[in-house]
């Protein structure tokens, strides 16, 4: 809804975000870093009103009211696409996982419009292993710090499946009075998204969109040696397909409509 005679206030995130990403690149310049953290405060002050959604009734365990939330996992709201960026609003049901993913070369900003979500961030730190060669008994090869038992040779079905060494950097839970969560090609690129004590949504920004042709598609992971820690410790992933326990169904947009 408007507020103050001004345009609805996902227009004027979207209009912020066009501006943000229109030359998006991995370096931050004064200038934009500026647009984000104004972008930043915008995000800060939505909620789900502003959309027109609201949780669902505590009776059901769907994402939102229709058919094909009941049967996805998670369901998805397109709302708009450009070339520097898209915007969209992800819905969860009780206890539904989006998995350890990643967003190459991209930036991100995530909002949570209701319920609490916990993210967990991964940065990658260095070329990735391939797992049929970890083995191989170099100074790098990562079986050297996997035990056995999680070895990727034990999995017939990966062997040819990327390991990348990376460090978990946070985890953290959020709701819709925290802050919008950032990334970027380089920070927290990677990150698992979990509904926590029932469903839960937010609005999620990825600038520039993903594109298979540019090199800009969705890896998942698997944690094959997980830390102990708390963040800033090492950890091995493997490249995965997409789990068969997910998968993103689509619902309309119900929010005032962007244009441009």
């Amino acid at each position: 809804m408007p507020r103050n005679g001004k345009s609805p206030l996902i227009q004027q995130i979207a209009n912020k975000a066009k501006a943000t990403f229109k030359n998006c690149s991995p370096a931050d310049s004064k200038s934009s870093s500026a647009l984000r953290s104004e972008l930043s405060a915008l995000l800060a002050e939505l909620r789900a009103a502003d959309l027109n959604i609201s949780p669902p009734k505590r009776s059901s365990n769907a994402a939102a009211g229709s058919s094909s939330a009941a049967k996805a996992p998670v369901s998805y709201m397109h709302i708009c696409e450009t070339d520097a960026f898209s915007m969209g609003v992800f819905l969860l049901r009780r206890g539904a996982v989006i998995p350890l993913h990643d967003h190459p070369g991209m930036n991100g900003m995530l909002k949570v419009l209701y319920g609490k979500l916990r993210i967990r961030c991964f940065d990658k730190q260095e070329r990735p292993e391939n797992a049929s060669e970890a083995g191989g008994g170099g100074p790098s090869s990562p079986s050297q710090s996997l035990p056995n038992s999680q070895s990727p040779q034990s999995e017939p079905q990966s062997q040819q499946a990327p390991v990348w060494l990376a460090v978990r950097r946070s985890t953290c839970e959020l709701t819709e009075h925290s802050g919008p969560c950032l990334l970027t090609p380089l920070r927290d690129n990677l990150h698992q998204i979990e509904a926590v004590d029932g469903p839960a949504a937010f609005l999620d920004i990825l600038a520039p969109p993903y594109d298979l042709d540019e090199g800009r598609d969705c890896h998942y992971y698997r944690v094959i040696h997980p830390d102990g820690g708390n963040g800033n410790e090492e950890t091995w992933l493997l490249e995965i397909p997409q789990p068969d326990e997910f998968w993103c169904g689509g619902e309309p947009y119900p929010g005032p409509q962007v244009t441009f």
